[in-house]
């Protein structure tokens, strides 16, 4: 069993926001320091080839002006390709009513999926929602969520993105005859042609699936949000961290979740 002494009492949006930067600075604390801390980077078309990152940050910008709608959407194209922050913060929309009519038992599927790797946080937000839902709601939360875990559970999602990942690799200038840590990315800017180092466009950590999940685990297992007081703290427990919903066969070629046309 895993006890928490005092986690919020109530489905607090700002708890996830204020998470979301969290796994993008903590690279800071590696070698390379986190990609979109690098304006360079996202200029030279980092984030198209890294769309759990893109479409999160997308998501987040649209929830802080209050657009709940796009937001949603946003953030369910950056859970389609694995991203478990997002399929949390779609979680606390459905659970809120943001963007969306509220909807509990969608809420606790969302959630469901969010934790399906054990990350304590979303665990913990998972048992929340269920001890709040009824009976019906409970067995159709279950329904919903195999659903769900087809399109956007982990044996779809990591396919899918892994594949992303080395159609990127492929079409970076240089990959195909191999990585020199003296090459610099020539990016036309506003203030004329700037350069990166390869050695920071190139990092295996940031193309390299495996390698990526890794550090997404060593983070998210046990974030460090910081001290974050939202209503009133109570005692809640997870028994189990297994998902109550039945595995279901994975749609790596699911469609894609549609997204607001960028303005022209």
């Amino acid at each position: 069993m895993i006890r928490a002494s005092r986690p919020v009492s109530r489905f607090a949006p700002a708890l996830l926001v204020l998470a979301f930067a969290a796994p993008l600075s903590a690279w800071s604390a590696e070698p390379a320091s986190a990609p979109v801390e690098d304006p360079m980077l996202t200029t030279a078309g980092f984030l198209e080839h890294h769309q759990d990152i893109k479409y999160r940050l997308m998501g987040l910008e649209a929830y802080k002006k209050r657009d709940f709608e796009n937001a949603l959407r946003f953030f369910r194209r950056a859970g389609f390709y694995a991203d478990k922050p997002a399929q949390g913060m779609v979680a606390e929309m459905y659970w809120n009513g943001e963007g969306t009519a509220r909807d509990p038992a969608l809420a606790y599927a969302w959630m469901d999926l969010a934790a399906e790797r054990g990350y304590r946080g979303f665990l913990l937000l998972r048992e929340k929602y269920w001890n709040a839902l009824s009976a019906a709601e409970r067995e159709r939360a279950v329904a919903e969520g195999q659903t769900l875990y087809a399109q956007f559970g982990d044996a779809a999602a990591k396919p899918r993105y892994e594949h992303k990942l080395r159609v990127g690799r492929r079409e970076m200038t240089g990959s195909r005859t191999g990585f020199d840590r003296g090459v610099r990315i020539e990016i036309p800017g506003p203030a004329g042609e700037q350069a990166i180092e390869g050695s920071k466009y190139y990092d295996d950590r940031y193309w390299d699936a495996k390698k990526y999940w890794a550090w997404q685990d060593r983070h998210w297992m046990k974030p460090k949000i910081g001290k974050v007081r939202i209503g009133e703290l109570e005692t809640t427990s997870i028994e189990s961290t297994d998902s109550r919903i039945p595995k279901t066969a994975p749609q790596v070629d699911a469609q894609e979740p549609t997204v607001p046309s960028p303005p022209q």
